[in-house]
């Protein structure tokens, strides 16, 4: 199921969210839809989108979380320590295999309702894809599949030669890049189609900026934020 919620801040839209629909903050997925500062004569607010855990979107995208923990992807033991996981891994390396590549699949994190898996193979360019999208849809079917385990709450993020990591990195420098030009041109710009979770980055890298503003537009999964200086409004 999906919910939209507004509030002054993100923080209290999710806390909004998680009274009224009475679950815990990780029982659910946050998407940004639109931010607004304070103004002289507006208020400022952030519109969210809330997925909670039983709807479809869930296994949809490395989406509305893909971020890759950074204190914990070193250390995690490779090799699968249960049943599940050694399916997850036979299924993502023989779905990598019947497209015609060789590849080596482990655990690259583990955490509460989340696993990283890492793909090594001389093909990463292929594996990634354009922006990520072959990546994600390798993500989207191994998400599926977990669900098909009985692990519908577990989301599964695959990544391969850190890709996920320089994306978010990349997308930090885009957002704050856009900033600049549109602050100095007083004009908005619209950027490339991003995933939720990618959106989400841009939403929130520019949230502390007083003088500019994000929303999303377009339908279905990869929609565009466009960043808007805000005397325009």
């Amino acid at each position: 199921m999906t919910y939209e919620y507004e509030a002054k801040s993100e923080k209290e839209a999710i806390e909004l969210a998680a009274n009224d629909l009475g679950l815990e903050r990780d029982q659910f997925d946050v998407e940004i839809l639109e931010t607004q500062k304070n103004g002289i004569f507006k208020k400022g607010y952030v519109k969210i989108r809330v997925h909670t855990v039983d709807s479809p979107s869930r296994t949809g995208d490395s989406e509305f979380d893909g971020s890759i923990p950074k204190e914990s992807k070193l250390i995690a033991d490779p090799l699968p320590k249960d049943e599940f996981e050694k399916k997850l891994i036979e299924f993502v390396t023989e779905m990598i295999q019947k497209m015609g590549y060789e590849v080596t699949v482990e655990v690259m994190f583990r955490e509460d309702h989340k696993i990283g898996i890492r793909l090594i193979s001389d093909h990463s360019s292929i594996l990634i894809g354009r922006k990520g999208k072959n990546l994600d849809a390798l993500q989207l079917l191994s998400n599926v599949y977990a669900g098909r385990l009985g692990h519908e709450d577990v989301r599964v993020i695959l990544d391969t030669e850190n890709y996920r990591i320089r994306r978010e990195e990349s997308l930090v420098r885009l957002a704050y890049t856009t900033a600049d030009k549109v602050r100095t041109q007083r004009n908005s710009i619209l950027l490339e189609p991003m995933n939720p979770f990618e959106r989400r980055l841009i939403h929130t890298t520019l949230n502390d900026i007083p003088d500019v503003e994000t929303k999303s537009e377009g339908d279905g999964l990869y929609k565009q934020v466009r960043v808007i200086y805000k005397g325009l409004r």
